[in-house]
């Protein structure tokens, strides 16, 4: 088996200019400015979060350090548990609305522009 295995070049490999790659599809082109909005908005949400738990401590230090389960501070609750739980939810909302803008897309490119379904 170690005698099978042979190493990449490299060097060999040519690299892309942008400007010679050819524009994208409308259809693809609609898919990627709407992702990029959803990543963009939801990662200001979580951004908004994250950075406000260092406000709450300097502000609120007192409720923020005091005790909860086991002696876990409601800071290191949300900086740990609140914000994975944020993260999951937050990777299902992109989940899901990408997957509902590919079936939009499917819809409209497998039915003809009067309304009529194709088969």
């Amino acid at each position: 088996m170690a005698g099978e295995y042979r190493e990449y070049n490299y060097v060999a490999a040519d690299t892309i200019d942008v400007s010679e790659l050819k524009p994208l599809d409308p259809e693809t082109k609609q898919i990627m400015k709407s992702e990029f909005s959803t990543g963009i908005k939801l990662t200001l949400f979580y951004y908004v979060f994250i950075l406000s738990i260092p406000i709450l401590n300097w502000y609120a230090g007192d409720f923020m350090f005091s005790r909860m389960w086991g002696g876990m501070t409601y800071s290191w609750f949300f900086t740990s548990i609140v914000a994975m739980a944020m993260a999951f939810v937050i990777a299902l909302i992109h989940t899901t609305l990408y997957e509902k803008r590919l079936k939009n897309q499917a819809e409209q490119s497998t039915s003809p522009a009067d309304g009529r379904r194709i088969g």
